[in-house]
């Protein structure tokens, strides 16, 4: 089941893909009246519009303007629609001039532009007022009181936006009813699972913790008599969050998965897919490296590149080829994790932490096979020992191969403890689980995004 806010998001992206090309479309009928018909067919008139609205969009994207967490200001919407329309006019004058046969005419540039911001803009208030009416929640009612049930509560009230209302719990005390454990109170007993089901009326349930008086019966005559969605507790907090909880992972979810097969298939195309893109982003990137060389060079004293050994898939250690951004003293003391402006980096090495120029040598790495592109980040032997004997189910992390980026960097910022490697370990989990065709677009795409902002490098 797709999750909610990404059916969401990918419902706004084609009600916005039609809108726009309507949008240029009456541009062209303002611009030229009747003759707008023979333009759209024989002028590249549709390819023209699709370009534009690609254009739009992708600046959109970047511009976070597809986030559900950055809508709810209104003045910040305002301004990001300005900024990324801003960003897209100047991409578009750079294709027309690379392109001249792609050119729209000024006039109906201008007017469509104005359609498109126009739409853009009416499109998230009204999404706004969607997303926070009270009558368009996803009811829900959350079987447990426990830490699992509270656990799935914290994150459904963090996602307000996404239009989740929690009604409440259902547990095995009669002293805890009326009581709120978090926010929602504990509003009766699984005993009367069936009653409080007819009387509420939720859009779902979540059972978070199994036993007691909780009678499967109970939940399966629910289910047949179709009174409400029941989901488990585990894979709904999987597919709300993104990540999977250690503390509710079990074999089985693996084991079960049937995915043996698909899997096979998607890891050989995926291998050509890293050669070939690893090559061509080798040779693109050649100018850059060329100038982060020279700069490290004449910045401070040591070698250009720097190898570190790392674990690799299968607890195999590689050599993880780097540019060098410390100094070259940095672990005199011992091998140590990248802090929060850590005086170690050179002033060359801030730059490139910053624009990941430091990790383009690791092309190299996915050439040989020993990194993907998309994958778990690989960590230093001394780090991987030391995580293992503090974190549930952390070697399995290296049942895929490593990669340049991944489900983990771009859903939590840099991890510097036992702690942020805890919370990193369950978005690897989750990629490990569902990895996919789709799931890799995105995660290209959000790394995209995250580079040009220069977000959560050390």
């Amino acid at each position: 089941m797709m999750p909610r806010n990404r059916s969401r998001i990918l419902s706004i992206f084609l009600v916005e893909t039609l809108l726009g090309l309507l949008c240029i479309a009456a541009g062209i009928r303002l611009r030229f009246g009747p003759e707008s018909n023979q333009i759209i067919s024989h002028q590249l008139g549709w390819v023209k519009a699709v370009l534009l609205v690609a254009v739009f969009e992708g600046s959109f994207y970047i511009f976070g303007l597809y986030d559900l967490n950055e809508l709810s200001d209104r003045t910040r919407v305002a301004l990001k629609i300005l900024a990324a329309a801003g960003a897209a006019s100047i991409s578009m004058a750079i294709v027309f001039y690379l392109v001249p046969e792609l050119r729209l005419g000024r006039g109906v540039y201008i007017v469509s532009v104005a359609l498109l911001l126009a739409m853009m803009l009416l499109g998230r208030l009204i999404l706004l007022w969607v997303l926070f009416h009270p009558r368009l929640s996803e009811r829900i009612i959350i079987l447990g009181t426990g830490a699992s049930a509270i656990r799935i509560a914290k994150e459904l009230l963090d996602r307000k936006e996404y239009g989740y209302k929690v009604l409440g719990f259902l547990g095995d005390d009669p002293a805890l009813i009326g009581k709120s454990l978090i926010n929602p109170r504990v509003i009766g007993l699984t005993s009367d699972l069936e009653g409080i089901v007819l009387r509420h009326r939720p859009d779902r349930l979540i059972v978070a913790e199994q036993g007691g008086t909780l009678s499967v019966s109970s939940l399966l005559n629910l289910e047949l008599l179709d009174l409400v969605p029941i989901e488990d507790g585990s894979s709904f907090y999987e597919r709300l969050t993104g990540r999977i909880n250690t503390q509710m992972v079990r074999p089985s979810w693996l084991i079960f998965s049937g995915r043996r097969g698909r899997l096979r298939v998607y890891r050989e195309v995926r291998r050509i897919a890293d050669v070939l893109v690893a090559v061509l982003g080798l040779l693109v990137s050649i100018p850059v490296m060329l100038l982060a060389a020279l700069a490290i060079k004449l910045d401070s004293a040591g070698p250009i590149f720097y190898t570190q050994e790392r674990v690799g898939r299968n607890n195999r250690p590689f050599k993880i080829i780097k540019f060098r951004s410390m100094r070259t003293d940095a672990e005199a003391n011992g091998p140590v994790w990248a802090g929060q402006a850590d005086g170690r980096v050179t002033r060359v090495g801030r730059v490139m932490r910053k624009l990941r120029i430091d990790e383009l040598p690791q092309f190299l790495n996915v050439i040989r096979g020993e990194m993907s592109f998309i994958g778990p980040r690989p960590e230093r032997p001394v780090f991987v020992e030391m995580l293992e004997r503090h974190v549930p189910f952390y070697s399995q992390r290296h049942l895929v191969k490593p990669g340049l980026t991944g489900w983990a960097q771009i859903r939590y910022p840099y991890g510097a403890s036992v702690e942020d490697a805890m919370e990193k370990l369950q978005y690897d989990l989750y990629y490990i689980k569902n990895q996919s065709p789709l799931l890799d677009v995105i995660i290209l795409f959000e790394t995209v995004r995250i580079v040009l902002f220069g977000r959560g490098a050390r």
